[in-house]
């Protein structure tokens, strides 16, 4: 109890200190006002009206009692920054993105400059195109109309003449002889037409009998490259149906280039 009564005197004494600052012995400038008996209080302006001389006081080197330092710190970067290191190795390459949508076609380019003059060719060369083909099986038409196929290579320069369509494709263009044989069937009808394209060129027709009887159709045409030549079937009132056996051979179709174009 003793040490705490202690204590609270001692703050009690320290304070003012903290409050009002210390004592000092050096003379304020505010001092220097003179009072009508030649004194100045320290509490009266410089420029006080009632004074009638103004002594100006020693000079001082600071404006309060306790001045405090300015503290403004200053760190030099350029001491921790270090030196640029060597480039690094390329990583690995990341993995492809979605394919995008197709851009749009661009404008057309200008015409190109005229090509040199290529070698003349062989005058003793010369252009072929031939194909013969056959059918083993007997074929009866369908509701409408339907392609012959055959079955039997017997010549197919170049490979022409497309036997799962049965059809040839013209890749030399010129002038070609066709010729086109079948046998009829007893008491039915044959109808049957050879094709240029999508167009009927000739027909081989035969009415029903009680007697079979070969028929055959030839022609010349003139063709373009990428044209078409094949034989149709088509069922008109009557049933129409062209015969043939797995031993001999009744139906055949052949053609060849007769002349090439000079295009």
């Amino acid at each position: 109890m003793v040490m705490i009564q202690l204590r609270a005197r001692v703050a009690f004494l320290v304070l003012p200190l903290f409050v009002f600052g210390a004592p000092t012995d050096e003379p304020d400038p505010k001092e220097a006002t003179t009072l009508p008996n030649g004194c100045r209080r320290c509490c009266d302006p410089l420029d006080s009206h009632g004074s009638s001389e103004v002594t100006p006081g020693p000079a001082r080197p600071h404006a309060s009692l306790y001045p405090m330092p300015e503290v403004r710190p200053y760190i030099n970067i350029t001491i921790l920054k270090g030196d640029k290191g060597d480039r690094g190795e390329p990583g690995t390459p990341g993995k492809w993105g979605k394919e995008g949508p197709p851009g749009d076609r661009g404008p057309q380019g200008q015409k190109g400059s005229k090509g040199q003059m290529g070698a003349p060719g062989d005058p003793c060369k010369h252009q072929y195109a031939a194909f013969s083909v056959g059918r083993k099986k007997a074929l009866h038409s369908s509701e409408g109309y339907q392609a012959l196929i055959f079955d039997t290579v017997f010549v197919n320069l170049y490979g022409h003449f497309d036997m799962f369509k049965g059809k040839f494709y013209c890749y030399t263009a010129g002038l070609y002889y066709f010729s086109l044989n079948v046998h009829t069937w007893n008491f039915k009808e044959t109808y049957m037409h050879v094709m240029h394209n999508d167009q009927e060129q000739v027909i081989l027709y035969a009415q029903p009998s009680d007697r079979s009887i070969m028929q055959s159709q030839s022609l010349m045409l003139e063709l373009r490259e990428n044209d078409e030549v094949w034989v149709r079937l088509y069922k008109r009132e009557r049933e129409n149906a062209i015969y043939s056996d797995d031993v001999d051979i009744y139906i055949t179709f052949s053609g060849y280039l007769i002349k090439p174009s000079l295009e």
